[in-house]
């Protein structure tokens, strides 16, 4: 007696509706990101700043000071870098220093001094964003950790009346803070695009505490696929406190330009 194969028996309107679900499915398992944003992009350039600083170091009995002053473009190396995972979240890294020396002479009289101030500033973030939007304009909110560390090294020698004294002290401190920002790229075509960025830093309570903001607006133009060039013009505002047996504090204000060749993957 031949043995007949079972027999399935579909209820009617399901393989429609199995057919359906898997359509639906379909968008989702081939779903591009956003023309906006990069799998993965590494960038690094140099920021071109015309710094305002206020720098200031005491100890028990004195303090070097170098007052308000505007001392002529810095150029500082900086390094960014982005991975998008799946389609909507996001890890953003960036890297930048800030190196700068003062020298002041004054004189009245019999009176003279001399002072040097040698600053220093490293900062770090790592950042998650959650990328809104498919299309050709995105918006991002993240949140993250940010390190930074600040070197201050001053001196100064007086001379009255033919008796000189000299002050010598340093503070080196770093920490970390919580971070907030918040992003808007907007792609014209696949090879050409906009952005804007901004971050916030603040930390409260510990040796070193202070805040710094940062805001951006720049495009990227990609001549090649994987091989671009970004432009922007930003601004830093660093108001830094270290607390201790040598007090010190810093408050940069950068801002400029910034040029970057980027690689996306």
């Amino acid at each position: 007696m031949p043995i007949r194969p079972p027999v399935i028996r579909i209820a009617p309107g399901f393989a429609p509706a199995v057919a359906a679900g898997l359509l639906c499915l379909l968008p989702a398992a081939w779903a591009e990101p956003s023309p906006a944003l990069d799998r993965i992009s590494i960038s690094a350039g140099a920021f071109q700043a015309d710094p305002r600083f206020n720098a200031s170091l005491a100890g028990d009995a004195n303090r070097v000071d170098t007052g308000d002053i505007k001392p002529g473009k810095v150029t500082m190396p900086r390094v960014t870098a982005d991975v998008l995972i799946g389609d909507s979240h996001g890890l953003s890294f960036d890297y930048y220093r800030f190196r700068r020396g003062y020298d002041a002479q004054a004189g009245s009289g019999n009176l003279s001094a001399d002072a040097r101030m040698d600053l220093g500033l490293d900062f770090a973030k790592l950042g998650y964003k959650w990328w809104l939007g498919s299309g050709n304009t995105v918006l991002g909110l993240g949140a993250g950790a940010a390190y930074y560390r600040i070197d201050i090294n001053g001196r100064a020698a007086i001379g009255a009346g033919g008796i000189a004294s000299s002050y010598r002290g340093s503070g080196t401190e770093d920490a970390f803070a919580p971070m907030l920002e918040v992003g808007v790229r907007h792609a014209i075509n696949p090879d050409l695009r906009l952005f804007a960025d901004a971050s916030g830093v603040w930390k409260d309570g510990g040796k070193l505490h202070g805040s710094i903001y940062n805001a951006a607006l720049g495009v990227e133009w990609f001549p090649v696929k994987n091989l671009g060039v970004v432009l922007s013009y930003g601004l830093t505002d660093i108001d830094l406190t270290r607390e201790g047996s040598a007090d010190a504090r810093l408050k940069v204000r950068l801002q400029g330009p910034s040029a970057f060749v980027k690689l996306r993957f």
